[in-house]
């Protein structure tokens, strides 16, 4: 059993809805994982519990959430000590004419900070209509007539292939077992062979 972090940034709850899904496909695999807040995590935040971890952010504006840079930023030497991803959501990936400019996103962010991760993955996020003010509603519904076309803000839209975040949780497992020598002991293990 390996001992996971999933810390993550998020805006309107979708960041956290997938690193809880990544959590429990950890989980099936025999793993414990936690999920949490970088924004709520204290500043002298201990990772020696972890033997890995991975980081989510959402992109608001073309950036990341500041606590997800500034967790790498503090973290960086424990980070390149054990085997890490990153994931990230943005409405640019939910399209294939955005998936470069969500590329772009996590080689700024990389180069910013100085880490290295292990494994990546770039997932759709959502259009939280419902969660946004009068300003932001309309900034929102400018960006996606362009991205997605989905402008009735009425409702809101959810972008995140599911299956996606399942293999790429399947994927990072399996590179952690290897690394660490571990092999995977829950439900999960049967499919991910």
């Amino acid at each position: 059993m390996v001992s996971m972090l999933v810390c993550y940034g998020t805006g309107e709850g979708q960041t956290a809805k997938v690193a809880d899904r990544i959590v429990d496909v950890l989980a099936e695999r025999g793993h414990d994982a936690t999920a949490k807040d970088a924004s709520e995590l204290p500043s002298e935040f201990a990772m020696g519990e972890f033997n890995a971890v991975l980081v989510g952010a959402s992109i608001h504006v073309g950036k990341q959430q500041p606590a997800v840079r500034e967790f790498v930023d503090d973290n960086r030497d424990a980070l390149a000590a054990r085997p890490t991803a990153f994931f990230q959501l943005s409405l640019a990936s939910a399209t294939e004419q955005g998936a470069a400019q969500a590329a772009e996103y996590v080689d700024e962010f990389l180069e910013a900070t100085g880490w290295q991760p292990d494994r990546i993955g770039l997932f759709g996020g959502a259009l939280r209509y419902s969660k946004y003010g009068f300003l932001k509603r309309l900034l929102m519904k400018h960006i996606a007539k362009s991205a997605t076309s989905d402008t009735d803000t009425s409702r809101d839209y959810e972008y995140t292939d599911w299956e996606e975040v399942e293999a790429f949780a399947n994927d990072v497992a399996a590179f952690v077992e290897g690394r660490l020598g571990v092999a995977p002991s829950g439900d999960g293990q049967a499919g991910t062979e």
